[in-house]
């Protein structure tokens, strides 16, 4: 799930923003994947899962923007939607895109933890990533 896209930056930039996304203090919660759809309308390029609604996820992602700011990043723009893209598909008839989807797209999973968030970055390439791994954060229990 992205919580904040914040697009090609220096290291300087960069490195201030993982300070600033160090600060963020969140507790853990539970999520649920609600809900299978995709984008690219008349081409479907990317299968994704919808996320139930979650005033913990919204605090953190409002988190994760005011960190950008912090850093001197500019603001987003896009409302929040988020989502976990399941695959990306080139070349795929619409129409199967659609059955599929008719017969899955009520999909619910269970609840499940989330302990921490991830800073990545990602290297050129077509299609999107590879992505790395620059940093991560757990969320503590707070008292």
């Amino acid at each position: 799930i992205t919580l904040r896209f914040i697009g090609d930056v220096d290291g300087a930039a960069a490195e201030r923003f993982s300070e600033a996304l160090d600060a963020i203090n969140a507790a853990p919660f539970e999520l649920i994947l609600d809900g299978l759809g995709s984008f690219g309308r008349g081409r479907p390029r990317a299968l994704w899962a919808g996320v139930a609604p979650n005033a913990a996820l919204e605090a953190l992602a409002r988190a994760n923007d005011k960190a950008a700011l912090a850093a001197g990043l500019e603001r987003e723009t896009r409302n929040f939607h988020p989502h976990v893209t399941l695959a990306r598909m080139r070349g795929v008839k619409a129409a199967a895109v659609a059955a599929y989807l008719s017969g899955n797209g009520a999909f619910l999973s269970p609840a499940f933890p989330v302990t921490r968030f991830v800073l990545y970055s990602a290297r050129q390439s077509r299609g999107g990533g590879p992505y790395v791994v620059e940093r991560a954060f757990d969320l503590e229990q707070l008292r």
